[in-house]
């Protein structure tokens, strides 16, 4: 699977402002193809595991505060190239320097609430997709 899919979550800023339509809109016509989804919510312990790799960051708490907040759309995608092409779809993570166009820019509120999260590397996309998903629910 590495290096045709990446993972990605609308995060409960962009869900509760109603925008999981126009993301995946978006998503889907950049070419990816979305291979698993669910609408669901992390627990402060899921989202702590998950975000695990920040813990030692001041930022960590408030990260996993937020994103135990209120529900999310975790999604795996795929396409060739699809860690590099999806973290230049959502652009940079501080909204204010995220190039026109892209989601963050579009849609994201603040660098805190960036509306998306994206994979950065084809290990972590596997291993990200792994954390939400069985195989059985991936359908490629």
């Amino acid at each position: 699977m590495a290096g045709k899919i990446t993972f990605t979550m609308i995060k409960p800023d962009a869900v509760k402002s109603q925008y999981i339509g126009a993301i995946l809109d978006k998503i889907v016509a950049s070419g990816f193809k979305i291979v698993a989804m669910k609408l669901t919510q992390l627990s402060a312990a899921k989202a702590g595991e998950f975000y695990e790799v920040h813990k030692e960051r001041p930022f960590y708490g408030e990260l996993v505060e937020f994103m135990s907040s209120g529900p999310i759309v975790a999604a795996v995608l795929e396409k060739d190239n699809a860690v590099e092409d999806f973290r230049t779809l959502i652009g940079a993570t501080n909204p204010a320097n995220a190039a026109e166009g892209t989601i963050r820019k579009m849609y994201a509120k603040s660098m805190g609430e960036n509306a998306v999260h994206g994979s950065d590397s084809d290990e972590n996309a596997l291993i990200e997709a792994q954390f939400h998903f069985s195989g059985v629910e991936m359908f490629r």
